[in-house]
């Protein structure tokens, strides 16, 4: 008995025991929600706990629900693809709700490639990404060409004017390896499309392909690189409400600057002694410093009008403009129809003052623009997916009346007087407007000075609207039934542009009042003194009229796509294969010509054992109708390799993985054709007009053939244009071997390339070519040219966690690129400094100045100028005589510099994150590049001086620049290099602070996030150049162009 009770005594301590334990790891069920740092929630992330089969996944409000077997130890893993992993111990807690942050690994990124998606990580080809996130840091800036300027490596920007509407750059990838194009294919949503038709607000993420194996599944269009812009698209949940709004004050970046009336006319007096030994009678335009003194300070309104000293920026342009952007978008969907919606709004102000004219209307520029799209996306079936995106574009651009009636061209000499009066005009020439309302102008040289007030106020209200619509429909469909990894996609799009022209106020012919005051006897000389209708009192009267405009049919462009698409990627084990069949058709046409047709049969295919060896092929068959028989289509290919070293065995043995987790290299190399040219180069080309010469010397007027005059009077058919039935596609072959790594658990990643381009056949317009004058006709187009280009990028990206709410950042790239002309029709006896083939593509010329002349004996001493010799004066440079020649002459002209493309350029941008607070700051700088601003003083005897540095000035025989003529002529080789510029420069791009509340009062308000930042572009700028445009490609090189800004900008953005 005794001893079954101690049994029993034994077993209640053992049933107590497991008691204890049992109650230490009881189950528990955890309730929560999933949200990313904006506290927005996320769908689809897998809950599971640790050790555990199995587990769950968030809701469409990021909800979750998930048992836990052991409620003190148990830990939830979540995961999410883009997202930190993350994982929380249970501490027997019921609701648990987490942040989740974006992955700073990019080999586990997403990357938009040519037809499809990758992972990084299996990614073989040059392909850089950017997100529309990052755009937006580009402080008040719309255009995406201009956001893009430092953000990937290997992207060249360059912007030449600041005009409402007109600030989009120049984009080159890895440099031009062509002078006929180097511009890139830009595809929105798998469409080639304008730039301008996306808002930035719209973009989910922007890709650059730049080596053959990224860009051959684009056939010919791809030769110059393909910018991909992806557009957002709705994910299932509920709908979600983003809300933006920008105020953006612009100001002035730089512009040249310029002595005042005293100061330019005491410089006129040094220029003036200077050249007396050649020129005595420039002595009668000496000016008395008292005189002088008066236009600095007059005594009162008639010598104000008399002794002008006009600040032409500070009269023309305002202290700062306003733009503004407001942006609404809607997004969610259900498991049927998922849906992204957005309409945006640009409004771009003027920096002119606005001018009274007296006359009821306002002149000017300025900029308006509406985007609308709707991307929608229908699961008809499980395995069904149809697609509708519908986007429309319209945006009216205002300027003064264009002298063409057509369009303002910032590269037309007459309609870039608007702003002359800050480049070209003295400040003593004339008051802009006189105190009776006359408009001043200059009676010597009234063709060449212009008022740009006048200008400005009198030139009528031109508006040019450009309204596009857009539209895709896309069939996806998975074809697993099949065989798995098997699917087939069909798409059709088609474009519309518009462009209505000539809407607003017609003022011309109907000049104002002009009047000169002589500064020297104080006489007003008007232009127009009577009315030669009534022989009264010349008075303008308001004789504008109002002009309705009309759509441009020359300028609408019809743009229809048609795309079959089949994909296929399995894994066999660790074996993956993928393949890609793609045929195109494009039918493209401006007003009433016959539609450009292009066709593409596209392939890829890839291999991926085990996620470290990767082999890709492409091929592609295109054709172009701009080639004859045997040439109209050809087939190019490409191919690369991978390797990552970091998932092999011995990487992990070794111990390197312990603090360098990634590392893959890879190559390409490919071909790529390119049919950029006209049209029909292969066929002769004819045209009617003209008259048959009739007598010995005269000919009849082709214009007006029923004008014979000396000709016959009759008009007849002639060749304009000979044809090359063997032109053909040119081909560039590209190279790239590139390191992309990870180390220090994402602390440091980064990309290393090192490419080479080469690029023969190039085409030669028959303008170029290298023909004797009697070959009685414009040569035809051929292939007869070749370049190369190469280079290195190089980009590094830091990130590091200081604690669980800090993190600082940075991004720094660098890319150099170099072209040269390896062949070109050069004639054949040219010297070799005169031949374009061993140089630059745009490279720049010049006669080169070997200095000061600082004495009569080194004046004498040097080689003769066959123009104006005896205009020579100590001070001047010495001009080489490259050919040796014994003379100074337009042979002389010698490669100078570089071309207007920068070489290199840099980016480093820095930040911090620390709980809702964030800053960074971005800096951009280019070297390598020559720019050529011709700005010269005293030009049209004038008092335009521009303070370029210190003058030469004869006593310490010292100085930066020429001391410029007033009134004699040296020859145009004098200036030597002294107006080409190094065109480095360092800017501060962008920089940003801002706040985002996530929780607290922003819940009570309902919105689940709300940002407010300060930010600012092109803050601060270092650079020789007088001005901040860094190209002449809008403007000219001494006449300038709309200036470029200096941005300030205050945003909101919230979502609901």
């Amino acid at each position: 008995m005794k001893k079954i009770k101690n049994l029993l005594r034994t077993l209640s301590l053992v049933l107590a025991m497991a008691g204890l334990c049992s109650a230490s790891a009881f189950a528990i069920t955890v309730t929560g929600t999933v949200s990313d740092e904006t506290g927005e929630p996320l769908i689809g992330v897998t809950v599971r706990v640790e050790g555990v089969q199995g587990g769950t996944v968030t809701d469409i409000d990021g909800n979750y629900k998930i048992e836990v077997p052991d409620a003190k130890n148990g830990i939830l893993i979540f995961t999410y693809v883009g997202m930190n992993p993350l994982s929380e111990k249970v501490n027997s807690r019921q609701i648990i709700n987490v942040v989740m942050k974006e992955s700073s690994d990019v080999l586990e990124e997403v990357v938009v490639v040519g037809y499809g998606q990758q992972k990084k990580a299996s990614v073989v080809g040059a392909i850089t990404q950017t997100t529309g996130e990052v755009l937006e840091r580009a402080a008040g800036v719309h255009d995406i060409s201009a956001a893009l300027t430092g953000n990937l490596p290997g992207v060249i920007t360059v912007q030449s004017s600041g005009m409402p509407g007109e600030e989009n750059a120049k984009i080159t990838i890895r440099g031009a390896s062509s002078w006929n194009n180097s511009d890139p294919l830009v595809l929105v949503d798998g469409i080639e499309r304008d730039m301008n038709s996306v808002d930035i607000s719209s973009v989910k993420s922007i890709s650059v392909l730049k080596d053959a194996s990224a860009t051959a599944v684009y056939g010919v269009k791809g030769a110059n690189g393909v910018v991909l812009i992806t557009t957002k698209r709705g994910q299932e949940g509920r709908a979600k409400i983003d809300v933006g709004f920008t105020a953006t004050m612009k100001t002035v970046s730089k512009l040249p600057d310029k002595s005042d009336s005293y100061d330019a006319l005491m410089m006129r007096n040094k220029a003036i002694f200077h050249e007396l030994p050649i020129m005595p009678s420039s002595w009668s335009y000496m000016t008395p410093e008292a005189v002088a003194y008066k236009y600095r300070h007059p005594a009162n309104i008639e010598e104000f009008e008399r002794y002008p000293n006009v600040d032409w920026q500070d009269y023309l342009f305002k202290k700062h403009a306003m733009s503004y952007n407001g942006n609404v978008s809607v997004s969610g969907g259900t498991k049927f129809v998922r849906y992204f919606a957005v309409i945006d709004f640009v409004h771009e102000g003027d920096l002119f003052k606005n001018i009274d004219n007296g006359r009821g209307y306002d002149a000017g520029f300025g900029y308006n623009r509406i985007n609308a799209r709707s991307n929608l996306d229908f699961s008809l079936t499980p395995t069904t997916t149809f697609k509708v995106n519908l986007a429309g574009s319209t945006g009216q651009k205002r300027s003064t009346w264009p002298s063409d009636g057509s369009s303002f061209n910032q590269g037309n000499w007459n309609d870039q007087q608007v702003w002359a009066g800050v480049y070209n005009i003295a400040p003593d020439v004339f008051r802009p407007i006189y105190s009776d309302g006359s408009f001043g102008y200059y009676p010597a040289f009234k063709s060449q000075v212009a008022n740009s007030a006048e200008i400005l106020a009198t030139g009528g209200a031109f508006k040019t609207t450009h309204t596009s619509i857009n539209t895709d429909f896309v069939l996806n469909q998975d074809l697993k039934f099949i065989t798995e990894g098997l699917n087939f996609q069909a798409m059709i799009s088609w474009d519309n542009r518009f462009v209505e022209a000539g809407r607003g106020v017609s003022d011309l012919y109907n000049s104002p009042q002009h009047k000169w005051i002589d500064p020297a006897t104080g006489i007003a000389q008007t232009e127009t003194s009577w009315d030669k209708t009534t022989m009264f009192d010349y008075i303008p009267g308001n004789k504008w009229t109002v002009q309705g405009g009309g759509v441009q049919d020359w300028n609408t462009v019809r743009n229809l796509n048609y795309q079959l698409q089949f994909n296929y990627n399995r894994e066999f084990g660790k074996n993956n294969v993928g393949a890609t069949a793609v045929w195109t058709r494009q039918e493209i046409a401006t007003g009433n010509m016959i539609p450009i047709r292009r066709e593409d049969w596209v392939f890829r295919t890839t291999y991926n054992y085990d996620d470290r060896y990767f082999v890709e092929y492409n091929g592609a068959y295109n054709g172009s109708e701009k080639f004859g028989k045997g040439y109209r289509f050809g087939f190019f290919n490409s191919g690369a390799i991978g390797w990552r070293p970091s998932e092999e065995k011995f990487w992990r043995s070794l111990g390197i993985d312990n603090w360098w987790q990634e590392l893959k290299i890879r190559a390409s190399y490919g071909e790529i054709g390119d049919d950029t040219g006209d049209r029909f180069l292969y066929m002769d080309q004819w045209a009617y007009g003209g008259n048959t010469k009739m007598v010995s010397t005269g000919y009849g007027n082709i214009d007006t053939p029923t004008v014979w005059g000396d000709g016959s009077i009759y008009s007849y058919y002639r060749q304009s244009a000979l044809g090359n039935p063997d032109a053909h596609w040119e081909k560039v072959k590209k190279m790239n071997l590139g390191i992309d790594f990870s180390m220090l658990n994402g602390l440091v990643a980064g990309t290393v390339e090192i490419f080479k381009d080469n690029r023969d056949d190039i085409l030669i317009n028959g303008n170029d070519r290298s023909m004797p004058s009697f070959f009685g006709q414009t040569p035809p187009t051929a292939n007869l040219g070749s370049a190369t280009v190469s280079g290195y990028e190089f980009e590094l990206r830091l990130s590091k966690n200081i604690t669980s709410d800090m993190r600082i950042w940075g991004n720094f790239n660098m890319t150099h690129a170099a072209n040269k002309i390896k062949f070109r029709d050069d004639p054949e006896l040219k010297p070799a400094y005169q031949k374009q083939a061993g140089f630059a593509i745009g490279q720049t010329h010049s006669h080169i100045n070997g200095g000061f002349m600082n004495s009569l004996d080194e004046l004498y001493g040097s080689p003769i100028h066959d123009v104006n010799n005896g205009s020579r004066l100590p001070g001047d440079y010495y001009i080489v005589d490259f050919n040796g020649d014994g003379k100074v002459d337009v042979e002389d002209s010698a490669p100078y510099g570089y071309s207007g493309t920068p070489q290199n350029t840099y980016n480093a941008t820095v930040g911090l994150d620390w709980k809702g607070f964030s800053f960074f700051v971005q800096f951009y700088g280019v070297t390598n590049v020559t720019r050529d601003v011709n700005l010269v003083s005293f030009s049209h005897n004038t008092d335009n001086v521009y303070k370029l540095g210190s003058w030469w000035n004869g006593n310490d025989l010292d100085g930066e620049v020429l001391l410029p003529r007033w009134y004699s002529q040296p020859s145009a080789y004098s200036n030597g290099t002294q107006y080409l510029y190094d065109g480095s420069y360092v800017r501060l791009k962008n920089a940003e602070v801002a706040y985002t509340w996530t929780d607290g009062w922003v819940k009570k308000l309902g919105i689940s996030s709300l940002k407010i930042y300060l930010n600012g572009n092109n803050l601060w700028l270092w650079s020789k150049m007088p001005d901040d445009r860094e190209s002449n490609f809008s403007g000219g090189s001494g006449s300038g162009a709309y200036p470029t800004m200096r941005r300030f900008n205050l945003g909101i953005k919230f979502n609901l």
